[in-house]
Order: structure tokens, then C-alpha cells, then sequence
């Protein structure tokens, strides 16, 4: 089913080595290139190091965003806050007390055998509002 399969390759070729034969006329030229531009204009290439250096931290001080101080929120009272966490404690009692009374009247209209046009229609609306419980509520 598997056969081995067996190369003729020389395993000290690598794809380094392959890329370097390839490519390495092309790279001794651009670095003959840039050593005699370097030799030639030294003081064109430190002028627009400089220059390059001299932009680079203007523009990261201009497009920085401004470093403002956010106001803090005010802190809500320790009553407040209880007061908010007990009407949402009320808030999901009510949701659940509507969830059941829901779910028991969908449950009964399913268990019929032949569902007339009220029914349907019931049917309908209960799910909506089960499905309007259940994305408002928080989780």
C-alpha cells in the first residue's frame, strides 16, 4: 500500500543553500551597489538619516493621540447601588414569573391535536414574548 520512496538527492542541499546559489550574484551586486554609494556620498546618506530620524519622531509626536485625562464616572452610592441590584433581583422574579405562566399556557395549546386559528395565533404571540424575555434579560 506504502511504498518508500527514495531520492537521488544530495541531503546536504538545502533550501538555504539552493536560494544562496541562486540568488547570490544579485546579492554581492546590490552590496558592491550600496558600499560604493556609501563611499561616495557619506554625507548625503547622514543627511538623510537625519532627516529621516527628524520625521519620524515629528510625526509620532503629531499623530499621537492627545494623552487626556478621562474624567473618572462619579462613584454611585453604596444605597444607590443596592437599590439598583435589588430592582433587577425584582425585575428577573417578574421575568421568571412570566416565563412560567407562558411556558405552561404554550404547553397546553401543543398538547392538542388540532389547533384552531385563536390557537395559532397564541401560540404565535406567547413564543415572541418568551423570546422578548429572554434577549432582555441580562446574563
Amino acid at each position: 500500500m506504502f511504498r518508500r520512496i527514495r531520492s537521488n538527492r544530495d541531503p546536504r542541499d538545502t533550501l538555504y543553500s539552493e536560494l544562496k546559489k541562486e540568488f547570490s550574484v544579485y546579492a554581492d551586486k546590490g552590496s558592491r551597489f550600496s558600499q560604493e554609494l556609501a563611499a561616495k556620498y557619506p554625507r548625503l546618506l547622514f543627511c538623510l538619516m537625519t532627516a529621516l530620524l527628524l520625521t519620524s519622531a515629528l510625526l509620532a509626536i503629531l499623530l499621537h493621540p492627545k494623552m487626556v485625562s478621562q474624567e473618572k464616572p462619579k462613584a454611585m452610592p453604596q444605597s444607590e447601588m443596592l437599590n439598583n441590584g435589588f430592582d433587577n433581583i425584582l425585575a428577573a422574579g417578574a421575568a421568571l414569573k412570566t416565563t412560567i405562566h407562558l411556558r405552561r399556557q404554550v404547553d397546553s395549546i401543543t398538547a392538542k391535536q388540532v389547533l384552531n386559528k385563536s390557537d395559532s395565533i397564541t401560540l404565535v404571540r406567547d413564543l415572541d414574548s418568551l423570546q422578548h424575555i429572554r434577549l432582555t434579560l441580562p446574563h
